[in-house]
């Protein structure tokens, strides 16, 4: 029998928010200070913004110059780490758990000025393990999460929370917890209609390093259609390496995964049976990558699973 993906991520929600979070402390590597111009250098960044918003600045794009630069420095990486390039995820692989601070920015410590409660958090740890498990639906990755903390700053001046902004990287470079595989999140109110961004692995990762969520995206929020938590599985995707499934239209290397079927440009809605290139296979619409509607969203492909692991084995380990 085969579960309804949507039903089925409706009734985890409704179980997941009876679990109350109460985890020990646990000590996190701390991150190396920056100087101050390495402190306003971002790491290439990745969005997903709303259907119709206007940003200023599209921070998802990324060139085909860009792309192929950064497939090369991939190649690299796994090079210099002595690491052979994964070419499938086996179902019996190690499961890889990554811990996850939390980072809840405030206004004035309400919840309409991004005080979102604890249950909340603790609904999305939920839904990122079940995405990447393959509950929902599509394969399961080697990735779970585990959430080591939240931490809560009422501060009107990091209000909202502003793409590439000089506040943006100072707040990250003071509250940033963690090495390389620590994933470090922060929510709030966010600038240019953006649901969140989050940056894409490299060598020498900085305090810039994480994914900023719009806090009412989180489950249970008030950001409908995109209140199921699947903003943050899809920024995530981004901070393991994946691009959207629209990177690069119908022509070139796309989204340098092979069984993503090419799209022409971003899903809003649900529009099933879309099919925007000539190449073989609809617009993957229900995949985590596109920018459809959280209860659209329900999987990784296997290529993706791959693709994920080779950069967490050449950046993050």
């Amino acid at each position: 029998m085969r579960r309804n993906p949507i039903a089925w991520r409706t009734a985890s929600l409704m179980a997941a928010a009876t679990f109350v979070f109460s985890a020990s402390p646990m000590a996190i590597a701390a991150v190396p200070t920056l100087s101050a111009a390495e402190c306003f250098t971002p790491a290439p960044v990745a969005a997903k913004v709303k259907a119709g918003g206007a940003t200023v600045k599209d921070p998802n794009e990324v060139t085909a110059k860009e792309a192929a630069a950064r497939e090369a420095d991939l190649a690299q990486a796994l090079k210099a780490k002595g690491k052979a390039q994964v070419q499938t995820v086996s179902p019996l692989a190690a499961v890889i758990t990554i811990p996850v601070v939390f980072h809840v920015i405030s206004e004035d410590g309400t919840r309409a000025n991004g005080n979102i409660p604890d249950s909340m958090i603790n609904q999305q740890i939920t839904v990122l393990n079940n995405s990447y498990a393959g509950v929902y639906g599509g394969v399961a990755t080697s990735f779970r999460f585990s959430l080591q903390s939240i931490n809560r700053y009422t501060k009107p001046a990091w209000y909202p929370i502003v793409y590439n902004s000089s506040t943006e990287k100072a707040m990250k470079q003071q509250l940033r917890q963690g090495g390389d595989g620590t994933l470090n999140i922060y929510t709030g109110s966010l600038s240019d209609d953006l649901l969140g961004w989050a940056t894409f692995p490299v060598t020498n990762v900085t305090t810039y390093d994480g994914a900023v969520i719009l806090a009412e995206s989180l489950p249970g929020g008030t950001a409908s259609p995109y209140n199921l938590g699947d903003t943050a599985t899809h920024e995530i995707g981004h901070w393991l390496n994946l691009y959207h499934t629209f990177q690069g239209g119908c022509g070139g290397s796309g989204d340098s995964v092979s069984d993503t079927p090419a799209e022409k440009s971003a899903a809003f809605g649900c529009p099933a049976g879309r099919n925007t290139c000539p190449a073989t296979g609809s617009d993957p619409i229900h995949n985590y990558m596109d920018y459809t509607d959280d209860s659209c969203m329900y999987e990784f492909t296997a290529g993706q699973a791959t693709r994920m692991l080779n950069a967490w084995n050449a950046y993050r380990i």
